[in-house]
């Protein structure tokens, strides 16, 4: 799960500052403001469309959304068995 938070932080940002230098690059006459609204902006529909086809993905292959675990999830992973370990 670190390595997935690690390399999807990496990837958006590496996405929001080559995104921003692309910007500058070819648009000079624009404000630095601008590049990096533009450049956020980017960056969150990135988030947004990668976030709707994982939505997708799940609604397609589970037949009851909220009561269905994980494919590789197990008794011992899943959120069921975490809360119960912490009562």
């Amino acid at each position: 799960m670190l390595h997935t938070l690690a390399w999807s932080s990496l990837f958006f940002l590496g996405l929001f500052a080559l995104s921003t230098w692309a910007l500058r690059r070819a648009r000079p006459e624009w404000t630095v403001y601008d590049c990096l609204m533009i450049s956020t902006r980017l960056v969150s529909s990135a988030q947004a469309l990668l976030a709707t086809g994982s939505g997708i993905i799940i609604v397609y292959y589970c037949r009851d959304v909220v009561n269905d675990r994980g494919l590789g999830e197990t008794g011992g992973t899943s959120l069921l068995a975490a809360s119960s370990r912490q009562n």
